[in-house]
């Protein structure tokens, strides 16, 4: 029989026979409507699907007619076909923290701009009710200037941070040189007062030093644009009647940049047309190096020039000799 070779072929399965007389048996004649499905769950047990190892509720139905078989057969797949793929718990930990995350991090990209914009405008108005209290006196209480201060409105950020970062303003006397000196605010305060500057209209903003320039094109574009103010050391020089070109030893990187793109004082402005960043880069890196150059000559005597280098030489040396030939002298 067919029931009998089934099993050597598939050595799990299990054969079940019609329950009543265990014999095989003619088809009945078929019922219509509600009584052939009623008469079919008085006659047959309910089949119920197995569950006794992981992947393995798999069955098959034989529904044989003339040969009795028409019971359910359970495992008669192997598991490689019938083992359903199984989300790992870590797996699934995994994919929900990698959701959390990058929710998170959308919610904090969208967040960033808007917080921005929130400390922009907080930083405006303290620094408007800084600029009121000590500077419109001068500027006016829009920036617009009065006779006592110039007009501000277009001053922009890098020149508000290079007077304030400086020293130089806020003036006691509007008709003073403005020269450096310790700041008269602190760097939080400088910060919200060159906010509310910039926000007055398009000016310079604050230049922003990402490249090292060249010490060899930065000593070059140094000695045609600015030793004549302020001598081939850096230590400034007088220029006119109560007018002086400052030292840079004291400027930071910064301001000396700064300086280059707003032009304060009598200096003038080197604009992004006369000198792009990586030229300013380069004259920025030069100043640096002039704090501290590499004097291999000995005492560079201020760094004023050769003049008074000649002139201690000829004082020394010459005293010198003056002396030894007196004393020759007096021994005779």
């Amino acid at each position: 029989m067919g029931d009998a070779r089934l099993p050597c072929r598939l050595p799990r399965l299990r054969v079940g026979l019609l329950p009543h007389d265990r014999v095989p048996r003619a088809p009945r004649h078929r019922r219509v409507g509600s009584d052939a499905r009623a008469a079919v769950a008085r006659e047959r047990p309910a089949l119920r699907r197995r569950r006794d190892a992981i992947g393995r509720g798999r069955f098959v139905l034989l529904a044989l007619r003339r040969r009795g078989l028409d019971r359910l057969v359970g495992d008669a797949l192997p598991p490689q076909v019938t083992r359903r793929r199984l989300v790992r718990p870590a797996a699934l930990a995994g994919a929900v923290a990698a959701l959390v995350a990058s929710s998170a991090a959308l919610t904090r990209a969208q967040a960033a701009p808007v917080a921005s914009a929130r400390q922009q405008v907080t930083a405006v108005e303290a620094g408007r009710s800084l600029f009121v209290t000590g500077c419109s006196s001068c500027h006016g209480l829009d920036g617009g200037g009065t006779q006592r201060g110039p007009d501000l409105t277009h001053a922009g950020a890098a020149s508000a941070d290079f007077y304030l970062s400086t020293g130089r303003m806020p003036l006691a006397d509007p008709g003073d040189q403005p020269v450096r000196a310790r700041p008269a605010y602190s760097r939080g305060d400088i910060d919200r007062l060159v906010a509310y500057v910039a926000s007055l209209g398009k000016g310079p903003p604050i230049p922003v030093l990402a490249q090292r320039g060249g010490l060899a094109e930065g000593n070059e574009l140094y000695t045609q644009n600015c030793a004549a103010c302020h001598s081939s050391a850096g230590a400034g020089g007088a220029l006119g009647v109560s007018i002086d070109a400052p030292p840079l030893w004291r400027a930071t990187d910064l301001q000396v940049a700064e300086a280059l793109r707003t032009g304060p004082g009598a200096m003038p402005v080197f604009g992004p047309e006369t000198l792009d960043d990586e030229q300013v880069a380069s004259i920025v890196r030069y100043v640096s190096y002039l704090r501290k150059p590499d004097d291999r000559g000995g005492n560079p005597l201020g760094h004023i020039g050769p003049v008074p280098e000649g002139f201690v030489a000829w004082v020394i040396g010459l005293g010198c000799m003056l002396a030894v030939a007196y004393w020759i002298g007096t021994r005779d």
